[in-house]
């Protein structure tokens, strides 16, 4: 590929993109539309500062170019404290330019979050990102306590309900008015580069979860394997999932590569072959710029040859550099794709895949041989003979007791009822925390997760107490937090010799009730007051459905469908930095 390089049949440069609020939720809407989204990176300090400056100088570089659908704005990522995303985003609408705020819920609780949601509303900074977040790294005179009250697909649930309301209080003073002004855009992140089976499958169950409970657009994690991304494609089709999705084209530098492939980012992989190619091109006299800004318009050619229907471009580079990559986009044949998928695809060693490939290594849609035997009957029974056998008494004990449709539950129930009656609840407690803590590790919550997360407990073995699906950092069945599993991926592992494991999160997003702390979380089970009885419609307050996804984006014929990631370092530096620990904001 080579700017020279273009022939009579070379696609034009496509028209200048409509601009200004809304054009990112319009161009995903187009069948014909691809979104080009262009990631901010907010600074340590005030918006006038001197660093706000250098920042609010690219903005305004960035917003010259119609080609830029939207800028995305990063929240506090890679867990260092910088300025509010809101700040920054009012200043690119300003700027007549639509704006992504990152929305994390590590540093805010459920109330936070949503009176940030109301002042994004108010504001018209309607396009969100709803991220988990990444663990914190540093905090004011020691290291910040994360809150993750909840998580992303509990905030996606409360700013979908949020944007219904608003936009039905808007219509109903209104007839006529724009209700998707009043409604939010909501954005999801996926990692389709997961080596594991018991790390790639969650993602995609978590992926659904959060269509289901109303994003409208998945973006993928940084990563360097285009065949991942076509196997990403596949699922969204296969499953029905109806949105659309956005490819991630982080821009490459040596000390970024280096720091991927030793895993200072979670998430964020460079491969052994693909670090070797880095190096070699930064001994450049440019310290390979101009190879990484054709990597990254490679990844963009092959992304859209792909069905994505748009790509996020992220790594602190300049306006001039991005259009140096437009350049060389246009200099090449759009429907000649893909040669270049070769160049763009470095697949870690050993990767599982969902499905068998074609000539051109892309998914066919048919469900890989190795994978397919794993699902017999026969494999089934093989691997419950190695089933922990804690786990199977668990699930014995589920069955007769904690199961709400089981005889037991019944029983149980008029037992705690009497306990109540009779003040007995803080010895039977008592009596309860000498079971569970030995067995469970239980912290007492009152509000157990337990059948959820297959007998494991998310507030003691999830350092994110992620209770709707894993996050985006573990690699390998590990936590991004040294020292610990990964729970879903444990969870996985103990439900797929049942046959159980593709229905892991086949149900509404979990929200704790923290009213429950340090109560029975059995007394709060069998007395119907905990998140299942809700979720059933059992409980004296029973929980909000899901709302069904209204189609604020209509996804392109053919396409069905989670997270880009942002190391922290000053906008457009001659040389990008590695992003160390003030990394990318890759969790889920």
């Amino acid at each position: 590929m080579s700017p020279s390089r273009k022939p009579a049949d070379a696609a034009a440069a496509p028209a200048a993109r409509p601009t200004g609020p809304g054009a990112l939720r319009r161009a995903l809407r187009d069948p014909a539309g691809f979104a080009t989204v262009v990631e901010l990176v907010p600074w340590a300090g005030e918006l006038v500062d001197a660093k706000g400056a250098s920042q609010l100088k690219a903005a305004q570089d960035l917003a010259g170019n119609p080609r830029i659908t939207a800028m995305s704005v990063t929240d506090n990522a890679g867990g260092h404290a910088r300025l509010s995303p809101s700040a920054l985003g009012e200043q690119v609408q300003a700027l007549g330019h639509d704006a992504i705020v990152h929305v994390a819920c590590r540093d805010r609780s459920r109330n936070a979050l949503q009176s940030l949601g109301w002042e994004l509303l108010s504001r018209g900074l309607t396009s969100v990102l709803a991220l988990t977040g990444d663990y914190p790294e540093s905090g004011y005179e020691g290291l910040s306590l994360p809150v993750f009250d909840i998580d992303s697909v509990a905030l996606l649930q409360l700013y979908r309900e949020l944007g219904e309301e608003a936009a039905a209080k808007a219509l109903a003073a209104d007839a006529g008015a724009d209700a998707d002004a009043h409604r939010f855009l909501l954005g999801c992140a996926i990692d389709p580069y997961k080596r594991v089976e018991r790390d790639l499958v969650p993602q995609y169950l978590k992926l659904a979860l959060k269509v289901r409970t109303g994003a409208d657009y998945a973006i993928a994690q940084v990563g360097y394997d285009a065949r991942k991304l076509a196997e990403l494609l596949a699922v969204i089709k296969r499953d029905g999932l109806g949105i659309p999705a956005i490819a991630n084209a982080y821009i490459l530098s040596g000390p970024v590569a280096r720091a991927f492939n030793a895993g200072k980012v979670p998430g964020c992989i460079v491969t052994d072959d693909l670090l070797a190619v880095v190096e070699r091109e930064a001994k450049a006299a440019d310290k390979g710029r101009a190879f990484f800004l054709e990597f990254a318009a490679k990844q963009a050619i092959v992304a859209r040859g792909l069905g994505f229907k748009g790509v996020y471009f992220s790594g602190h580079r300049s306006a001039g550099e991005i259009a140096r990559i437009f350049e060389l986009i246009d200099a090449h044949p759009a429907d000649d794709w893909k040669p270049l998928l070769k160049d763009v695809s470095w697949a870690l060693p050993a990767a599982f895949g969902l499905f068998e490939r074609d000539g051109d290594g892309l998914p066919t849609g048919e469900p890989a041989k190795a994978y397919a035997r794993s699902l017999t009957p026969a494999a089934r029974r093989a691997a419950r003979a190695k089933v922990d056998p804690a786990y199977r008494f668990s699930r014995l004990v589920h069955e007769r007791a904690f199961d709400p449709d089981s005889p037991g539950f019944g029983v149980w129930k008029k037992v705690y009822e009497k306990v109540e009656r009779y003040r007995l609840d803080k010895p039977v407690h008592l009596l309860e925390q000498a079971v569970k803590v030995p067995m469970f590790d239980c912290r007492d919550c009152g509000d157990c997760s337990l059948p959820d997360i297959a007998y494991l407990c998310p507030e003691s073995h999830c350092q994110k107490n992620q209770r709707n699906g894993p996050c985006g950092g573990a690699h390998d069945g590990l936590c991004e937090v040294p020292g610990h599993t990964c729970i879903w991926a444990d969870a996985y592992r103990r439900l797929k010799p049942y046959g159980e494991e593709l229905t892991l999160l086949d149900r509404a997003p979990v929200l704790q009730d923290n009213a429950l702390r340090r109560t029975s979380a059995w007394g709060n089970a069998f007395l119907e007051r905990d998140h299942i009885a809700r979720r059933l419609g059992r409980a004296a307050i029973p929980m909000a459905p899901a709302p069904a996804p209204r189609p604020a984006v209509a996804a392109p014929s053919g396409a069905r469908t989670e997270h880009p990631a942002q190391p922290d370092a000053p906008a457009a530096p001659a040389e990008p930095q590695t992003p160390g620990a003030s990394g990318p904001d890759v969790a889920q």
